[in-house]
């Protein structure tokens, strides 16, 4: 006989809960994790975080909701308000203010809230603000040295770690090419007719060169993997390409080609660098 988790009463044969039970932790949970939202949001009446947590509290003891579960109503109400400011692309001063008053008043700390990489995403809305601003961002902080020479007149804004690096690269082959034919014309004298090469036909593809670390500055970009590693003046590149999980450059010199990193966070990378871009 199996006993339900949520009333730890009998639950039937191999059954682990009641489905009425089931349904009213869902429905307090919910209401919880909804509040907490609200209130991160700043749509909660005057002093609601000072009693936040008795009422996430009271609402759990109705609701079959362990009472060691408030903390984590707190943390996916934060993730929820910072998802809702985020929606635009933008956070605003205000509300990363609202974000950083709930989560200090509650000691949630950022290991806490980047469990499902929000936090992550909080402090690149706030770095993209600040650049849109005209302003140098200091929320990057490298974990250890990193392996670049920066110029003194340079500032670090952000770096990612395993970026796969691709260049473009052209191929030719010859097509329609024919070896011709031979024909004798005397003992040991032949002649050839009709050989020829063939058209020549080229192709492009994107080739994977190296994967490494690419730093961003407020004067370059910098690439460090086993095999290659170079800078990138942002005032000499000429295009940004966006693309969904990384982004392009095609940097302002005659025999340069289209380079491409993977960073995983194309929104991200591409705004990036065509706002540092604009420091100069």
């Amino acid at each position: 006989m199996g006993t339900c988790v949520y009333c730890g009463k009998p639950a039937g044969f191999l059954r682990k809960k009641h489905r009425e039970c089931a349904e009213k932790r869902n429905r307090g949970w919910a209401e919880m994790v909804g509040l907490a939202k609200a209130t991160a949001l700043g749509e909660g009446p005057e002093g609601s975080l000072e009693d936040l947590t008795d009422r996430l509290a009271g609402i759990a003891n109705g609701s079959l909701v362990p009472p060691d579960q408030v903390r984590e109503a707190l943390i996916a109400g934060w993730e929820q308000a910072a998802t809702h400011f985020l929606e635009d692309g933008n956070l605003d001063p205000q509300e990363e203010r609202r974000l950083v008053l709930f989560a200090e008043h509650f000691g949630l700390a950022q290991n806490d809230l980047n469990k499902n990489g929000i936090y992550a995403q909080f402090v690149k809305g706030a770095v993209l603000r600040e650049l849109m601003e005209g302003k140098v961002p200091s929320r990057f902080h490298a974990v250890g040295a990193l392996p670049f020479n920066f110029q003194k007149s340079e500032t670090l804004i952000w770096a990612f770690e395993n970026v796969a690096y691709y260049e473009e690269k052209t191929r030719r082959e010859y097509v329609g090419g024919s070896h011709g034919v031979s024909f004798r014309i005397a003992k040991g004298v032949y002649y050839r007719v009709g050989s020829f090469r063939g058209r020549p036909v080229e192709t492009t593809e994107r080739v994977h060169i190296d994967t490494g670390l690419l730093a961003v500055t407020t004067k370059h970009l910098y690439f460090q993997g086993r095999t290659k590693t170079f800078r990138v003046r942002l005032d000499k590149v000429v295009s940004f390409m966006p693309y969904s999980n990384g982004v392009g450059i095609q940097r302002d010199a005659a025999t340069a080609k289209p380079q491409f990193f993977i960073t995983g966070d194309g929104w991200f990378t591409y705004n990036l660098l065509i706002n540092a871009a604009k420091l100069g």
